[in-house]
């Protein structure tokens, strides 16, 4: 039965799976408590409350929803990409600071190969930078998505107070924003930052974030 277990396909994928699940969880938990918190705003200024669908298309919930997606792109991109050259002695998220890696090494074509090794030229040149290629598109996705759901959510809340609209490019100006941005940007550099920091002195038996529990603190793997 064990041996069983070990072959279906929940097993094989349950880290994905269950990263994927918790965050479909959190993310009908944001919607139904954003759309009673919203309600509740219109109800206050005596406005007619939004039905599902209306706030699902609505400036609070894309904005809300991709203002966070944009942060986390953001941080794995730029994760993947300084941990190429930069490095953090005794830290188990940093490549050795003397001996070289495995990922360093050039890709050679093999049966198993990827498709892009086999093929070689343009091909291989963008897959050895294709991690970073899809987070970074992401990123900008969920950028445009965040400005344009917080964009629509300030024009809305203008609209409430009898105001006129704003055109796109005034709001990229303004320092809601940014605010947005910025406010996410750090605290998701800050997790990073604690990870690549903590991992040097405390440890987690199991887990490959972690450095095996007896190695010493000073020692980078």
């Amino acid at each position: 039965m064990k041996k069983k277990f070990k072959n279906s396909f929940f097993y094989k994928n349950s880290l994905s799976l269950v990263l994927l699940f918790l965050m479909i969880i959190c993310l009908i938990g944001q919607f139904f408590t954003g759309f009673t918190t919203e309600n509740k705003e219109l109800a206050e200024e005596g406005l007619t409350p939004l039905t599902f669908a209306e706030y699902f298309n609505s400036g609070h919930f894309i904005q809300a929803t991709f203002e966070n997606w944009e942060s986390e792109f953001l941080q794995m991109m730029l994760y993947v990409l300084l941990t190429i050259s930069l490095r953090q002695k005794g830290s188990s998220e940093s490549k050795s600071l003397t001996e070289a890696e495995d990922v360093d090494k050039e890709p050679q074509p093999h049966r198993d190969a990827p498709w892009p090794v086999k093929k070689g030229g343009i091909y291989l040149k963008i897959y050895n930078h294709s991690l970073s290629i899809a987070f970074a598109i992401l990123f900008l996705i969920s950028f445009i998505l965040h400005f344009y759901g917080s964009f629509k959510d300030h024009n809305f809340e203008e609209s409430m107070k009898g105001l006129p609209p704003i055109r796109w490019y005034e709001y990229l100006s303004e320092s809601r924003f940014w605010f947005e941005s910025l406010q996410n940007w750090q605290s998701e550099f800050l997790a990073v930052f604690s990870l690549v920091i903590l991992s040097i002195w405390l440890r987690e038996k199991g887990s490959p974030e972690s450095k095996p529990v007896d190695m010493a603190h000073d020692e980078t793997p």
